[in-house]
């Protein structure tokens, strides 16, 4: 049985995915794809990633949009929670705990499907 939120809860949640829309929206389609190839290499290569991993991939980013780029993959069903976290790296954080994600075997599945195909040489 989940636990009912209260009336602080809820609004905080509210707040949270206002925000985490807000960030969606003012992102670029190019950051997006950007983080999407980054976290289906990652999820492929070391089965388990974070934005610490993330952010020695890519470019910088605009604020948030790395938070908001897991929640919205999350959301859909393509990478889920370990349950574990790990010292931010960033720092600006101070080390605050960040999450820790793998692919779904959704996410897994699109993985594989946009992964780039080995080309065979041509006979000299």
């Amino acid at each position: 049985m989940t636990r009912r939120l209260s009336p602080a809860e809820r609004l905080a949640a509210t707040d949270r995915d206002a925000t985490l829309a807000a960030i969606a929206a003012r992102t670029s389609d190019w950051d997006r794809f950007l983080v999407e190839q980054a976290v289906w290499m990652l999820g492929l290569q070391q089965h388990e990633f974070s934005a610490n991993d993330m952010r020695d991939l890519l470019p910088e980013l605009a604020h948030g949009h790395l938070g908001a780029a897991f929640n919205a993959l999350r959301a859909s069903g393509l990478i889920q929670h370990t349950g574990r976290y790990v010292p931010s790296t960033q720092p600006t954080t101070h080390g605050h705990p960040i999450a820790v994600w793998q692919l779904s075997t959704k996410g897994r599945q699109i993985a594989g499907l946009r992964r780039p195909r080995q080309q065979g040489r041509a006979a000299a």
